[in-house]
């Protein structure tokens, strides 16, 4: 919902970091791996309850996510590249719940509802991507993406803003992770009235 508000805010930072490193031996693909990585230093730093930790494992795993498409448009992006990015972020998305749950037994339910319900928003966003591509030429506000992005109530920004607070309060994560499957689940209800008017 704030996604195209905030790349408005960061982009202008995360462009000239992409600057420097595209004239360095990294390649997109790698920073991208690299952020797989620290989302997972994040996943182990909340099973040892070190929420500090994972706090900042998640702010630069962020800032990594945009920093791998800016340094592709700069040396040419990839239809690997591409998929790998959305690989890479559903290792994110999926494996600081899945740490939370396994923290206490109290959090296992309600992060195997928030897994279920980021499972439910993938599809609905990913086979909405994949019908749009044959459609229309995509969403710009988002920027030059690899496939079409479909807005919705739940998008990146909520859900760092989420995962922020599950580490600040990680006593709340229960009540805050069912909150957090409710909008997601409200979020495929968007997108499945949005495909209704868009896939006729």
């Amino acid at each position: 919902m704030f996604d195209v508000a905030l790349r408005r805010l960061v982009d202008p930072a995360i462009i000239r970091m992409a600057g420097w490193v595209a004239h360095t031996p990294l390649s997109a693909n790698m920073v991208t791996i690299s952020g797989a990585g620290l989302a997972l230093g994040a996943a182990f730093s909340v099973t040892q309850s070190n929420f500090t930790a994972a706090l900042v494992f998640i702010l630069l795993n962020r800032i990594v996510d945009g920093l791998d498409g800016a340094v592709a448009r700069i040396n040419g992006p990839t239809a690997f590249g591409g998929y790998l990015d959305t690989i890479c972020d559903y290792i994110f998305y999926l494996s600081i719940p899945i740490a939370f749950g396994l923290t206490s037994a109290i959090n296992q339910i309600p992060a195997l509802l928030l897994v279920a319900s980021f499972t439910l928003t993938a599809v609905s966003f990913l086979a909405f991507a994949a019908i749009a591509a044959r459609q229309t030429s995509g969403d710009s506000a988002h920027g030059p993406k690899a496939f079409i992005y479909s807005t919705g109530l739940m998008e990146g920004a909520e859900t760092i803003a989420f995962f922020i607070l599950f580490c600040l309060f990680p006593s709340f994560f229960p009540t805050l992770a069912i909150i957090f499957a409710a909008l997601c689940l409200l979020t495929v209800v968007q997108r499945c009235v949005l495909a209704t008017k868009s896939f006729r």
